[in-house]
């Protein structure tokens, strides 16, 4: 029974991917996702080239966008938001708030630099801006920005190294691009 599953799976994909990839806001070249068992927020995301999304991700962002650049590769179950839900309505019950009355602070955008790599069961909220080359560690919980170069994990994530040294950062850079 795993196998016919796995088997509709990847024949799902290789038909639909194509028409999905339309839907996003941007799609660059060598981007593989798995629409059938991921949701997002099409219309929201802009993705570059060289990016892959692991299966059951969760990428949700209404007012506001989530922006992969290139060379991202993310683990799969990986949770993004760009927004959050307002409660500080007095006289409102909390199920009865809707969008419209969101605040610009509730939804913040949410940007990959490029050269990242998210772990499994990754979350990242609002506003976070992911430096280039930074790494997340399984499981993370990111609500604050990561710094370039940086490896962050735990829960809430905190900085727990970084890859390279200044001077590494500055060679690995001019290896990739050596217009710099």
């Amino acid at each position: 029974m795993i196998d016919i599953l796995n088997i509709f799976r990847r024949v799902y994909n290789k038909i639909y991917t194509p028409l999905y990839k339309r839907r996003f806001l941007h799609c660059g070249t060598n981007v593989h996702f798995s629409p059938i068992d991921s949701h997002f927020s099409y219309e929201s995301i802009h993705i570059g080239n060289h990016v892959s999304i692991g299966y059951g991700a969760d990428m949700i962002a209404t007012r506001s966008k989530i922006i992969i650049g290139n060379h991202v590769v993310f683990a799969p179950k990986v949770s993004i938001r760009g927004g959050d839900h307002r409660t500080d309505l007095v006289g409102a019950y909390i199920d009865t708030v809707n969008d419209s009355m969101k605040l610009p602070e509730n939804d913040k955008d949410v940007i990959f630099e490029g050269d990242n790599w998210i772990g499994m069961n990754v979350i990242i909220l609002k506003g976070v801006t992911v430096g280039k080359g930074s790494i997340i560690a399984a499981g993370a919980v990111v609500n604050k920005s990561v710094p370039p170069y940086s490896v962050v994990g735990g829960v809430p994530a905190k900085v727990i190294k970084f890859r390279f040294t200044p001077s590494q950062i500055i060679e690995h850079e001019k290896l990739l691009d050596p217009e710099l």
